[in-house]
């Protein structure tokens, strides 16, 4: 099986966002994953989604958490997987 795919949705000046960044880095030095970052601002639909949401992580198309994340939360969604 090949790394599990997160997606970090993401915008500009977002220090919430940045917080996510640095946590998915931290977790990627115990499981392999890859990030793939996402600004909201360059798709309406996901700007309208996820408006007032961000940051979101999602694991494998499945949202984890929004907003100020929750470390156990996305490690146990890295590992149940």
């Amino acid at each position: 099986m090949g790394e599990k795919r997160v997606v970090l949705y993401t915008k500009l000046h977002c220090p919430l966002c940045d917080d996510a960044h640095k946590l998915l880095q931290k977790l990627q030095l115990e499981i392999p994953f890859h990030i793939q970052t996402i600004d909201i601002y360059k798709d309406d639909v996901l700007l309208e989604k996820y408006g007032l949401m961000i940051p979101v992580i999602e694991v494998e198309g499945e949202e984890i958490d929004y907003g100020r994340i929750n470390e156990e939360k996305v490690k146990k969604a890295l590992t149940n997987f």
